[in-house]
């Protein structure tokens, strides 16, 4: 659902949890990025959330991971991205009532099938906060990590590593996102160009890496499996209370793209793929 993956980004926290970070002592959007997404696994390295995570190249995680830890402990990082989040959406949400859908969020959340899914299983057994923004951002993130973590095995299952994902992702924009996503995910030219050629022999991408029709196919199945292994929340709400959801939370949605940025390398589309 991407009204929820809008409420969960993390660049929503750009201001709101750099303030709490650098409070807590950690300074740099890496180190923070790293820090409060991997918190809830505990003071881990960087192996396990290089493989949770997929998409990053092992030496930007080793950077950060498990260094980060020296700086921050995994408790008060979790509790500044949570000060954070909470505080940005509070911000943005002024003037709304967001109880209702947070109450439904929380149980499509509760409800989620976390069998392998590493990331979304650790985020839900965080403490829930007992305010409705914090709910509702917790809720929308252990839904956020539910299907990236599904997302995940369904490229192992169509044979992508991460980089090639990446590189196939932004070859369905004509190429338009490398400038941002490489970069970000600490790819070098390299490392992409053989992800391109792996994915052109495959006959994903042409020689200009831009996705074939073959390639939009196999993205196509890929997007359907990954929405399948996504769907039980949902399922345990029940259409009704899921419409419900959707419309109240797309106002909310509405207000986070005021400060999700266009060239967000997630890459998270307001109407898009």
């Amino acid at each position: 659902m991407g009204v929820v993956r809008a409420v969960a980004c993390g660049h929503l926290l750009r201001a709101g949890a750099a303030g709490a970070f650098e409070q807590a002592g950690l300074t740099g959007f890496w180190r923070r990025y790293f820090a409060g997404r991997a918190a809830a696994f505990g003071a881990v390295g960087a192996e396990p959330v290089t493989a949770a995570f997929y998409g990053f190249a092992p030496r930007m995680v080793a950077r950060a991971l498990p260094s980060v830890w020296e700086r921050i402990s995994p408790a008060d990082a979790l509790a500044a991205r949570t000060a954070g989040a909470t505080a940005t959406l509070t911000e943005l949400f002024a003037g709304e009532q967001p109880a209702e859908v947070a109450d439904l969020l929380e149980q499509a959340a509760r409800a989620a099938d976390l069998g392998g899914r590493v990331l979304a299983a650790a985020h839900a057994g965080l403490h829930w906060p007992d305010d409705a923004v914090g709910r509702l951002w917790h809720a929308a993130t252990v839904l956020r990590e539910q299907r990236g973590d599904g997302h995940v095995a369904a490229l192992l299952t169509a044979g992508v590593d991460g980089c090639e994902a990446l590189v196939w992702r932004a070859g369905l924009e004509g190429g338009r996102l490398r400038e941002v996503t490489q970069p970000a995910r600490g790819w070098t030219d390299d490392e992409w160009q053989a992800a391109a050629d792996r994915l052109h022999e495959k006959g994903w991408l042409d020689a200009e890496g831009t996705a074939t029709t073959a390639g939009r196919e196999a993205y196509a199945r890929v997007e359907q499996l990954t929405d399948e292994l996504a769907a039980s929340p949902w399922r345990h709400l029940g259409a009704a209370d899921t419409e419900r959801c959707a419309k109240l939370l797309a106002p909310l949605a509405d207000r986070a793209w005021q400060v999700v940025p266009d060239d967000n390398p997630i890459p998270l589309r307001r109407g898009g793929l």
